[in-house]
């Protein structure tokens, strides 16, 4: 089978790592990122004013002149499959015109964020969802919703991890005084985790943050070592094999009940404590295979309880790694799954 996958293919992306499962399943698969390559982490890219004002109003800047290329590309590499994750710059007239020159061409749309959102979509795909033949979403109200824009089939599918890459690995004494702590999160700055881990660290508990858009947070309690950068790649495996206590903290503008680092963080034999939902429930036992808490005062509770009893600690993260390896958490379990619904 020929895929063609239309993601953003920068080297920290999750949508790379599905690129790369495809290969690695055995189909013939070509790649285009949505996104401009130059953004990637070392690059301190910033949009222009004109494009950020696109963005707010659901008409987003075609960087990579895709619109332009996708066609083409399809008659240069005729497809059975076309994978759009997450593009949100592609006209509908593009779509239309590939149905139409290719009409046997299945054309799936996934992503991970809530697309029901206004800020994970633009008015662009939005009008182009009852076009795809399946739409693939990792939240469940999506199932609800979406049918509401016309959309043809919409499966839920929960994240997943990366085994070629999400997996505990040895560090030295320096490698884990320099990423390591007791207690740490990684990810984006919202206000509502700020505010959890002020309450830990005002209760004398040191927490170190990774992550984007935290600069602001610098500096507020002595407990709150705020690295203002993001980890990726390798240096995320490393924080989290070095750390004692992973917080895992939902998303609330995006309606999260589990997130990458839901599966990510175990599959890494890393201890997660996180927000308790019905999908953290349903994803890991309770006290077995990762910790869950709802209020302030249990999540003390629990983050004290574990760094007094490291054993404890450490059998629970073993036991949430074979559940990784025994339930299909994978990339390459996903994917099969999720290709077996496109073509059955």
């Amino acid at each position: 089978m020929k895929i063609l996958f239309v993601g953003d293919l920068s080297s920290y992306a999750r949508a790379r790592q599905r690129f790369k499962v495809m290969q690695d399943l055995g189909f013939l698969v070509k790649g285009i990122s949505w996104v401009p390559l130059e953004t990637d982490l070392e690059i301190n890219h910033k949009p222009k004013l004109w494009h950020r004002v696109r963005n707010k109003l659901g008409y987003p800047v075609d960087l990579v002149n895709l619109n332009e290329n996708l066609l083409p590309e399809l008659i240069d590499f005729p497809a059975d499959l076309l994978w759009i994750e997450k593009a949100t710059t592609v006209l509908p007239s593009v779509y239309k015109k590939i149905k139409l020159k290719f009409p046997r061409l299945k054309i799936v749309f996934y992503s991970e964020d809530d697309i029901y959102i206004r800020n994970n979509r633009s008015n662009y795909l939005k009008t182009s969802l009852p076009i795809f033949d399946i739409v693939f979403t990792t939240k469940t109200r999506n199932l609800s919703e979406l049918p509401k824009w016309e959309v043809k089939k919409t499966l839920l599918v929960f994240q997943a991890y990366d085994q070629n890459f999400h997996k505990p690995i040895s560090l030295n004494d320096e490698e884990k005084k320099y990423w390591g702590s007791d207690v740490s999160f990684i990810g984006t700055f919202e206000n509502d985790r700020y505010e959890k881990m002020l309450f830990l660290a005002q209760k004398g508990i040191k927490i170190r943050v990774w992550g984007s858009n935290w600069q602001y947070c610098q500096n507020r309690h002595p407990n709150l070592l705020v690295e203002a950068r993001p980890v990726y790649n390798d240096n995320f495996i490393k924080v989290i094999n070095s750390t004692r206590i992973n917080l895992n903290f939902l998303r609330k503008h995006n309606r999260d009940q589990h997130t990458s680092r839901s599966l990510e963080i175990p599959a890494c034999q890393g201890f997660m404590l996180a927000e308790r939902t019905e999908e953290h429930l349903y994803l890991f036992e309770e006290g077995k295979e990762a910790e869950f808490f709802n209020s302030h005062n249990e999540l003390l509770k629990k983050v004290e309880y574990y760094l007094a009893h490291e054993e404890e600690r450490q059998l629970i993260a073993e036991n949430a790694r074979i559940r990784c390896l025994n339930s299909g958490y994978d990339h390459h379990s996903r994917i099969k799954f999720m290709l077996e619904q496109i073509f059955s």
